[in-house]
């Protein structure tokens, strides 16, 4: 086995933002516990995904300072990954999504998961999608033109 770091898409030439997920017990009360981690400090939660198992669940947060709480948790004793992924403006009409699925389908690119995020009065509508493949997704999406939003713009 090769001890050579791995290589990351850190410092690509395309918009890619940090998710943070969060491993905790399905019981009653640990989202609302994990959030209230961030309420005497200045990180928002700006897009959240549960998905759920019968002993566990996974929440993923996209959060406007990603290192800050990432400490945060992991000093709360919460297991704590980081995944890069995209996130998209959606186009105005009804169609947004479909489009990015089309476009992203068109590059045979697999789209893992996605969910809402949170807008900043200077974007409209977005999603986070996490895929097999950033790269190509992201030049496939850029060259439809489609807005990739880097972590700064979260």
């Amino acid at each position: 086995m090769s001890l050579e770091p791995l290589e990351t898409a850190s410092g690509s030439d395309f918009p890619l933002c940090r998710q943070l997920s969060v491993f905790v017990e399905n019981r009653l009360g640990q989202l609302l516990r994990l959030t209230r981690l961030f309420e005497k400090t200045d990180l928002c939660i700006l897009a959240v995904s549960v998905a759920e198992a019968t002993d566990c669940a996974i929440v993923r947060l996209l959060v406007n300072d990603p290192d800050a709480a990432h400490e945060a948790l992991s000093n709360a004793h919460f297991a704590v990954t980081e995944t890069e992924l995209l996130v998209i403006e959606l186009p105005p009409g009804k169609r947004g999504i479909r489009s990015i699925c089309e476009t992203l389908i068109a590059g045979e690119i697999n789209m893992n998961y996605l969910y809402p995020l949170l807008p900043h009065d200077r974007h409209g509508a977005c999603m986070a999608i996490q895929v097999d493949d950033l790269p190509q997704a992201a030049t496939v999406l850029t060259s439809k033109r489609f807005h990739l939003l880097d972590q700064s713009e979260l």
